[in-house]
């Protein structure tokens, strides 16, 4: 597992498991990325477009805002209601009123509401299981999906910025969630899931294996965990990546995957088009 500063905020070790003190870590250091950023931006950056259709830089700032505020919260429907619009265009109230703020009031927003969100769930151990949009899950679940969403958004941010995003090892749990919702996705499309398995190896940003599923599945994925979550978050059409499959199922996971909640995402067009 990989390793970092343990934090004074974080429950002790003993009462609080391994795997999701590292995962608050991660959470914190990727919400450390656009930290590092925002403040050296110019004010008439945070108007440009963003890759989302319809969202200026400011506007994923802002949804990241929102979503924070209502994880903070741990239940409620207003962070499902704030993430309907996702890569649709459709702005939400957050939105407009974060347009009318200027730059510094909009970092400040996002400031205190993501410390709020990571001071709520440094108060967890990592096996108790929250209400969200109406249904259960694991605090680790709910963590793994803001550390999703601080990454994805985050890649918007940094191309509107005209900034590289460097990937990292954190990327592991969003690939983890990319294979676990696989039949999510399926069914988010009003599709059944397959009954065959599938196998996927990546190759981490630190030269590392990750793999799921049995060795054995004749429906396979192989590739970088950058490329991989990069589809499974839908910020790259499949073409666009040096992503390989063998069988029928696994070009078409690929063509459906989606790890956020909410109706089909749009997804991105293939470049060029």
């Amino acid at each position: 597992m990989r390793r970092s500063d343990v934090r004074a905020t974080l429950l002790p070790m003993t009462e609080q498991s391994e795997q999701y003190g590292q995962l608050l870590r991660d959470l914190r250091d990727e919400r450390g990325v656009l930290g590092a950023l925002l403040p050296t931006l110019a004010d008439e950056v945070w108007d440009r477009q963003s890759p989302a259709e319809g969202w200026l830089l400011r506007d994923c700032v802002v949804h990241l805002a929102e979503t924070d505020e209502s994880a903070a919260a741990i239940a409620g429907e207003s962070a499902l209601a704030a993430r309907r619009g996702e890569g649709r265009g459709v702005l939400t109230a957050g939105m407009l009123r974060g347009r009318e703020m200027r730059p510094a009031q909009v970092l400040a927003w996002w400031r205190a509401a993501g410390e709020r969100m990571m001071a709520a769930l440094e108060s967890y151990a990592g096996s108790e299981r929250l209400t969200w949009a109406g249904r259960p899950m694991s605090v680790v679940s709910f963590t793994t999906a803001r550390l999703m969403e601080h990454w994805s958004h985050g890649l918007d941010v940094l191309d509107a910025a005209g900034v590289a995003a460097v990937d990292t090892d954190r990327l592991e749990s969003i690939a983890h969630l990319g294979y676990i919702t696989r039949d999510f996705a399926y069914r988010t499309h009003g599709l059944a899931p397959p009954a065959e398995a599938l196998y996927v190896e990546l190759r981490s940003p630190s030269g590392q294996t990750w793999s799921w599923g049995p060795a054995e599945a004749t429906d396979r994925v192989f590739g970088s965990a950058g490329d991989f979550c990069r589809v499974v978050t839908q910020r790259i059409h499949v073409s666009d990546t040096s992503l390989r499959w063998e069988g029928e199922n696994a070009r078409e996971f690929l063509s459906l995957a989606q790890t956020f909640a909410g109706p089909p995402g749009k997804g991105r067009a293939p470049k060029g088009k």
